[in-house]
């Protein structure tokens, strides 16, 4: 069936183009035109004059709806990948925290099975950890963390083709060859939960790091050690040219002046939004079911109020947040979204963008930046149809 979507400011490759339309044929964006006229035998969608754009592209979420991708079970898979695509999410990883290995085997075992039935929002798995430094990762994964073992991550990933992106402290030892054996492998290789200065920095992005997951977090800025000061993983990562970053735009992990400060240095091609969501985000405000836990103020935090627990975002949040509160257009929002993360985790040639070819992954967007219908594939995702007829 040959679909029409017409009468909305449609965001494409070169910039809005008003008075146009999207046409979607078998999944696909068969055209974008500069005309709404109605194409006959097409099913006609008005977007009433909101914003058309790309379908978000979310490579970085641990759960939603009560679930976490550690469950390993396709139950728990379903229920987050559903839960994230109705704000607006088409493409998604699944992320897992620093596991055991069974755990981890596990869950790549759900994520094949779930990719080989043609779930059409999930495009693959994003490890996180258990090679991460124990200075910066916390006590919530226990005796998890250790250094990269040849013996124990070579097989995995020899043995599937969904593992995307995999994220690790680089100053532990045997952290640069991972990091060379996973690119060759075609993974996304990021830093995370790292004490790394510039030359470590310098030397793991020549090694296969080109990433800084949950930019800011679980990193150290600019410090002191006794009487001499030291440029930290932050400035490190601004000065090392073509290192991607991703942040968490809920405003609370990051202020915005902090937000904008990142569009400003790293720009639209080299920033990424994340929401880094554990299983309390687009809960549908039911209560939250661990004691360690309290949910206010668009984040999750310690019950005792000493510290945040996890992002609870989802990526129209961040998108709203880019653009009302750091100020960015909402054209940079949407690609920091969409188009970026296409790229980096190698999914550019379906994903990210409204134009001929592409999958017809599609948001639409109210002028107060609230998601009004998304198409994935180009079918509507059900429950996201709130468009006023």
């Amino acid at each position: 069936m040959l679909t029409q979507i017409i009468n909305g400011r449609i965001l494409t490759p070169n910039g809005w183009l008003s008075d146009g339309s999207v046409l979607i044929s078998d999944g696909k964006i068969l055209e974008v035109t500069n005309s709404d006229l109605a194409v006959i035998g097409a099913k006609i969608i008005d977007a009433k004059g909101m914003n058309i754009v790309p379908g978000f592209v979310s490579m970085h979420e641990h759960g939603a709806a009560g679930h976490d991708f550690t469950e390993a079970t396709a139950e728990a898979f379903e229920t987050i990948l559903e839960a994230h695509a109705l704000h607006g999410a088409t493409t998604q990883l699944a992320t897992l925290s620093s596991s055991s290995f069974e755990t981890i085997k596990s869950a790549v075992s759900v994520c094949e099975e779930l990719m080989a039935a043609g779930n059409r929002f999930l495009q693959g798995m994003h490890i996180e950890g258990p090679y991460l430094n124990p200075n910066m990762a916390g006590k919530q994964w226990g005796d998890l963390l250790k250094n990269p073992d040849r013996e124990e991550y070579a097989p995995l990933i020899e043995g599937t083709k969904c593992i995307r992106r995999w994220d690790i402290s680089p100053e532990l030892p045997g952290a640069h060859d991972f990091a060379k054996y996973a690119t060759e492998h075609g993974i996304f290789t990021a830093v995370t939960h790292t004490e790394a200065e510039y030359e470590e920095i310098k030397s793991a992005f020549a090694d296969g790091f080109k990433h800084a997951a949950h930019f800011y977090n679980a990193m150290p800025g600019f410090h002191k050690r006794r009487e001499y000061k030291y440029e930290g993983t932050v400035e490190s990562v601004y000065l090392t040219k073509g290192m991607s970053v991703e942040v968490i735009a809920d405003v609370r992990h990051l202020p915005a002046t902090i937000l904008k400060l990142v569009y400003k240095l790293k720009g639209v091609e080299n920033t990424c939004l994340v929401t880094d969501s554990m299983k309390y985000a687009a809960n549908e405000g039911k209560p939250v079911d661990d004691p360690r836990y309290v949910v206010e103020d668009g984040v999750c935090k310690l019950a005792d109020h000493s510290s945040l627990a996890g992002s609870i975002a989802t990526m129209d949040v961040l998108v709203r947040n880019m653009v009302q509160l750091a100020g960015v257009p909402l054209e940079d929002a949407v690609r920091m979204a969409s188009e970026t993360p296409a790229r980096l985790i190698g999914l550019a040639d379906r994903k990210g963008r409204l134009q001929k070819g592409q999958d017809a992954d599609i948001v639409i967007l109210d002028k107060n930046i609230n998601v009004r219908c998304v198409f994935s594939m180009g079918e509507i995702v059900e429950g996201t149809n709130t468009m006023i007829h």
